[in-house]
C-alpha cells in the first residue's frame, strides 16, 4: 500500500508541475486591466457558444440538406437513366431532353461514343463532391464524372451508358447543395456583435468610477488634494468610494492632531527653555553650570527637531519645482561646507511635488552627506513614471544591518557615522517619511564611491 501512495505521489508531481506552468503562462499571456478581463469574461463565452452552434449547425443541418437535395437530383438523374435506356431511339431522346429541361429543370445531351474525363482533384472542404458522388454511385451504379469545383452556379455531371454514350447533365448548384448556409452565419456574428457593443458600452460605465476611485486613492497616496471624487456606479462601488473617503477623512484628522500636539507642546517647552536660557545668562560664568548649559542647548536642539518633523506633516499643495534650482541651491550649501558636489539631471527639468517639502527631503539628505564625507554626487532621473534620485558620497557609510533602523524617530548610531549626531534622530525619519507623502520612498545602500547611497524614487 506504501509502494502504491509513493507511486502515485511521483505521478501526480508531473501533472501538478505542468499545470502550474500552464497558469504562469496564461497569466503572462493574459491582459492585467479589469477592462481587459471583464471583454475577455463577455467575449470568450459568446465565442464558444457560436463556435458550438456552428459546428452543430453545419455537422447536422447543412450537412442534412445537402444530402437530400443530391439525394433528389441523383434520383431524378436516376430516372432520366432509366428513360434513355428504356426509349433509345433519337426521336426518344429529344422528348426526354425536353421532359428533363421543364419537368426536372435540368440540362441534359446525350453524346454517342466517348470516355470520361480522369478525375478532377477533390476540393478539401466541399461536402457537396462527397455527398453527390455517394449518391450517385448508391442509386445510379454507373460510371461518371463530377464537377463541383470552383464558384460556378452550375455542377456537371457525366454518367457512361451501356453503348458507351456519355450522358452529360448540367444541374444548378443550389439544386443539391443548401447554400444559403452563409445567411445563418451572417445573422449569428451580426447579433454577436450588436450584443458585443452593447456589453462594452455597459463595461465602459461600470469601469469608469473604479478608475475614478483608483485614480483618487494614487493621489491621496501623493499627498495631492481631492476635490472632484464622488462615489458613483454601481452599489459595491459607491459603497468602496464612501470607505476611501472615510478612511481618507480618518488619516487627515489623525495627521492633523498629530501635528497641532507636536507644535503646541514644542512651543510651550520652547518658552520654559527660553526661559532657563535667560536665567542661566544672568548668573553668569560658573563652572558649575556648564553642564547645565550643555543640557539645555540639547533640549533646544531636540525641540527644534520636533518642530521640524511637526511641519513635516502640515499640507502643502502640490506645485512645480525645477530641479536645476535645487540643484544650485545644493551645490551652494556644499560650497559654504567645503564640500565637493557634483550633479546631473537627465529627463525634464520641472518637477510636481510639494516644493517645501521636496525640498527639505533632498537638502537633509545632502546635508547628512557634508557632514560625513568629502565629495557627494546627486543625480536626478525623470521618467514617465518615476523620479529617481541618488545622493551618493565617499563618507564612512552606515552597516548594512543599520539601513533600517536609522530611518525609525529618536534612532541614533553610535558608530563612525552617527547621523545627525547633534540633533534628536529625526534627519532620516523625515526624509522617508516626506518621501511617502509622496508615494514613493527612501533607500539605503553601498556606493559606488565608497560611502552611502541614499536613493529617493517617487512617482512622476
Amino acid at each position: 500500500m506504501a509502494s502504491f501512495d509513493g507511486l502515485k505521489r511521483e505521478g501526480s508531481a508531473p501533472t501538478e508541475g505542468a499545470w502550474k506552468r500552464l497558469v504562469r503562462w496564461l497569466r503572462r499571456r493574459l491582459p492585467m486591466g479589469l477592462y481587459a478581463r471583464s471583454l475577455l469574461i463577455v467575449v470568450i463565452p459568446m465565442v464558444l457558444l457560436q463556435s458550438v452552434v456552428a459546428f452543430v449547425f453545419m455537422e447536422r443541418h447543412w450537412q442534412l440538406v445537402t444530402q437530400r437535395l443530391s439525394s433528389a437530383v441523383t434520383s431524378d438523374i436516376a430516372a432520366i437513366v432509366d428513360l434513355i435506356t428504356t426509349f433509345p431511339r433519337e426521336g426518344d431522346i429529344d422528348q426526354i431532353v425536353r421532359i428533363a429541361r421543364d419537368q426536372l429543370d435540368l440540362n441534359i445531351t446525350v453524346e454517342p461514343g466517348g470516355e470520361l474525363p480522369p478525375p478532377r482533384p477533390k476540393p478539401f472542404f466541399e461536402i457537396l463532391d462527397q455527398i453527390l458522388s455517394e449518391e450517385i454511385s448508391s442509386q445510379i451504379r454507373r460510371p461518371f464524372w463530377i464537377d463541383t469545383v470552383g464558384n460556378s452556379k452550375i455542377v456537371e455531371i457525366r454518367i457512361k451508358l451501356e453503348d458507351d454514350r456519355i450522358l452529360r447533365v448540367y444541374a444548378r448548384r443550389n439544386q443539391a447543395y443548401a447554400s444559403n448556409t452563409h445567411i445563418f452565419l451572417v445573422w449569428m456574428v451580426g447579433a454577436s456583435l450588436v450584443l458585443l457593443t452593447i456589453a462594452i458600452l455597459f463595461l465602459r460605465g461600470q469601469i469608469r468610477p473604479i478608475l475614478a476611485l483608483a485614480s483618487a486613492a494614487e493621489s491621496f497616496g501623493k499627498g495631492q488634494k481631492i476635490d472632484d471624487f464622488a462615489p458613483r456606479g454601481a452599489d459595491e462601488i459607491r459603497r468602496a468610494g464612501l470607505a476611501f473617503i472615510l478612511m481618507r477623512e480618518r488619516i487627515e484628522r489623525q495627521i492633523e492632531q498629530r501635528t497641532a500636539m507636536l507644535t503646541g507642546v514644542s512651543h510651550d517647552l520652547r518658552t520654559i527653555l527660553t526661559r532657563f536660557r535667560l536665567q542661566l545668562a544672568l548668573v553668569g560664568n560658573n563652572p558649575d553650570l556648564e553642564s547645565l548649559n550643555q543640557d539645555v542647548e540639547d533640549m533646544q536642539n531636540m525641540l527644534e527637531g520636533y518642530l521640524a518633523f511637526a511641519r513635516g506633516e502640515a499640507e502643502e499643495d502640490v506645485g512645480r519645482l525645477k530641479l536645476s534650482e535645487l540643484m544650485a541651491r545644493l551645490a551652494a550649501e556644499a560650497e559654504l561646507y567645503g564640500k565637493i558636489l557634483t550633479t546631473a539631471i537627465q529627463g525634464e527639468d520641472e518637477i510636481h511635488v510639494r516644493p517645501n517639502a521636496f525640498t527639505r527631503l533632498i537638502s537633509n539628505l545632502a546635508s547628512n552627506a557634508y557632514r560625513y564625507a568629502r565629495t557627494v554626487h546627486i543625480e536626478a532621473r525623470q521618467s514617465a513614471k518615476w523620479l529617481i534620485i541618488t545622493v551618493d558620497d565617499d563618507g564612512p557609510g552606515i552597516p548594512e544591518r543599520s539601513r533600517e533602523d536609522v530611518f525609525k524617530p529618536f534612532f541614533r548610531l553610535d558608530e563612525a557615522r552617527n547621523l545627525d549626531s547633534s540633533g534628536t534622530g529625526l534627519g532620516l525619519a523625515v526624509a522617508r517619511d516626506i518621501a511617502r507623502s509622496h508615494g514613493g520612498n527612501v533607500t539605503l545602500a553601498d556606493s559606488p564611491l565608497g560611502g552611502l547611497r541614499a536613493t529617493v524614487r517617487v512617482p512622476t
